[in-house]
């Protein structure tokens, strides 16, 4: 059974974001990240990766979005098959991202990376991500 491992925030004060999900919830530092395509935090409760990220370019922050939109990103789901979920995906009318996929590096030639394997559409404009992988700082399946 997939469970849900990840959620991205996105935000323009990464720094402070993260310092209050750190002091008001207990949650602690796993990584601090600044990457080609968003910086920010990984936090971890032991169970759940929260990322919180400032987006470089709009392309990786998709389209709709911007790199200057703040809010619930998109959410991570650890799953035991990406083959599986992506059946289940296809027949439930979602759609990979092939936009943020492309700009990220993912979800290609069967390259799976820890954090982020492939994001696809989901329901309200929420992208999901699905990963055999899993997160940094959680507990697997």
């Amino acid at each position: 059974m997939p469970k849900i491992k990840h959620i991205a925030l996105s935000t323009q004060d990464v720094d402070k974001t993260a310092k209050f999900y750190i002091d008001v919830f207990g949650m602690k530092e796993i990584a601090k990240i600044d990457g080609p395509g968003a910086r920010g935090y990984y936090l971890s409760d032991g169970d759940l990766n929260l990322a919180i990220l400032n987006f470089k370019n709009d392309a990786v922050a998709g389209v709709e979005r911007g790199a200057g939109w703040s809010g619930i990103h998109h959410i991570g789901f650890q799953v035991e098959s990406l083959e599986a979920i992506t059946e289940r995906l296809k027949n439930a009318g979602s759609e990979p991202r092939d936009d943020i996929n492309k700009a990220l590096g993912v979800g290609q030639h069967g390259h799976r990376y820890g954090n982020v394997e492939v994001k696809y559409t989901g329901p309200d404009g929420v992208t999901v991500d699905v990963s055999e992988t899993g997160w940094v700082g959680t507990s697997g399946l």
